[in-house]
């Protein structure tokens, strides 16, 4: 078990391990993919989103505003249809209705009672402050994309929030739902993690019990994650 003690801030990526990102997806692309008569189920829609979303991002830095624009053009171009401007830019703009996941607001009240709390996110500073009012707490750091102009899964954006923060690797438990994004990166450097599994993903692929990709500890979600650490009362 991490002994929780030795570490003074906790950084969180955001969607998808605070905010509801696929619902938040879902609820964007399925009516777009309506308007031109496509069907895919919800696992097709994210499988698909993932994919062209790190082929995006692999590349020359563009705002995330921008890669979404992009994706939802290549849906288009994948499934022959092409998008108005409207719905090329509706995706990003969605992101200011994502809601939190329920235990998250909660979670982050006890948590700031005893730590310091960081946002590490593949996101624009603008996307971000709408959702951080969703937060409802004060975060002592925000890192985005836009400030590091690279995303995760580069070990820059992680080091270049460790150099802002100017604290020891050994003081910074990541937390984070994905193991490719946040969970390889960070233990590939020698920083604790920990694996929010909201998906209930099984922890059986090559990737995530390789030693790069294995978590310190795995939890189902952040209520759970509160309550190993007796911080709740």
């Amino acid at each position: 078990m991490i002994d929780f003690k030795q570490f003074e801030v906790l950084s969180f990526d955001c969607y998808g391990t605070l905010i509801d990102w696929d619902s938040g997806i879902l609820g964007a692309l399925k009516p777009i993919l309506s308007n031109h008569n496509v069907s895919l189920s919800d696992e097709q829609i994210l499988e698909a989103y993932a994919q062209v979303e790190a082929a995006h991002q692999s590349g020359d830095y563009l705002k995330y505003r921008e890669v979404l624009k992009k994706l939802v053009q290549a849906f288009g171009e994948r499934l022959n249809f092409t998008a108005t401007e409207a719905e090329a830019e509706s995706l990003a703009e969605s992101i200011k209705g994502w809601e939190p996941f329920p235990d998250t607001v909660e979670a982050l009240k006890i948590l700031k009672k005893r730590y310091k709390l960081t946002i590490i996110s593949n996101i624009d500073d603008d996307l971000f402050a709408a959702t951080a009012k969703k937060l409802d707490v004060e975060f002592d750091w925000i890192i985005t994309a836009e400030q590091v102009k690279s995303y995760k899964p580069s070990r820059q954006n992680f080091e270049f929030a460790l150099q802002r923060m100017g604290i020891t690797p050994g003081t910074l438990l990541h937390v984070a739902q994905s193991v490719y994004h946040d969970i390889i990166p960070t233990r590939s450097m020698g920083l604790s993690a920990i694996w929010v599994n909201r998906r209930g993903e099984k922890q059986d692929n090559q990737v995530i019990d390789s030693a790069s990709g294995k978590p310190d500890l795995e939890v189902p979600d952040l209520k759970t994650l509160v309550s190993l650490m007796d911080l709740d009362s």
